[in-house]
């Protein structure tokens, strides 16, 4: 369930908003058909130097997150992107074509999409977010928040807050691709940013929040399995 109360404003008329602001699709997310190979990128500062670029960019669908840069950073993190996970907070603008996936934490962040691509009138959630973001509208997918809580409770064990964005890309890619490559994800759940050099980039860790411990656990043992290609 999403957390928090909707401001007054009933769940059903907030998506009532979304379906009048989004173009909704007539034909199918993907084709399950075909074979399927996918790279979810993470933001970990061991991308730096890495020359994962190539690699990343030979995917069928490369999966990003929050705030990650490509810019400057090409030979390392690839060009191309095909979907960006982000919530309101972590929000960036996106070329054409691109994905944007929402990650729905609250009844606040669906109100902040159906704002963000009309009238622009939200400008806050708990801090200043984007009044508006330049993506294709027709391209925006928003997680289900049984979703989410099938990640917290399945495969988290309830550990953590809610479970991190990154961590819940790769589930998403997970259930959806039949090759999967996973880079950035940082040593011991540290999964701080490659295009910044961060004195703070453990603090993922110890706010409680997500359980980076448990996150990086899981993707060792999905590797080990032979589930995915882990790229350390």
């Amino acid at each position: 369930t999403l957390q928090g109360p909707a401001s007054g404003i009933q769940l059903q008329d907030i998506i009532g908003q979304l379906f009048n602001v989004l173009r909704v699709s007539t034909g199918g997310v993907w084709n399950s058909s075909r074979c399927r190979t996918c790279a979810v990128v993470g933001n970990s500062g061991q991308l730096n130097g890495s020359g994962h670029g190539l690699r990343i960019d030979a995917h069928d669908w490369v999966l990003r997150m929050n705030r990650a840069k490509i810019a400057g950073f090409e030979l390392d993190v690839g060009m191309r992107t095909t979907h960006h996970f982000m919530y309101p907070e972590s929000a960036v603008n996106l070329g054409p074509g691109v994905h944007l996936v929402l990650i729905p934490f609250k009844p606040l962040d669906l109100q902040w999409v159906a704002s963000a691509f009309s009238n622009g009138e939200l400008t806050h959630t708990y801090v200043r977010v984007k009044r508006f973001i330049k993506a294709d509208r027709d391209k925006v997918l928003i997680l289900s928040p049984a979703f989410l809580k099938y990640i917290h409770d399945k495969w988290m064990e309830r550990r953590g807050r809610y479970p991190s964005t990154g961590f819940t890309a790769l589930l998403f890619a997970l259930h959806a691709c039949q090759q999967l490559d996973t880079v950035g994800a940082g040593s011991k759940g540290n999964w701080h940013h490659y295009w910044e050099k961060n004195r703070w980039s453990g603090a993922f860790r110890r706010t409680g929040v997500h359980d980076a411990d448990v996150e990086f656990s899981i993707i060792e043992r999905l590797a080990a399995e032979g589930r995915i290609l882990f790229y350390k």
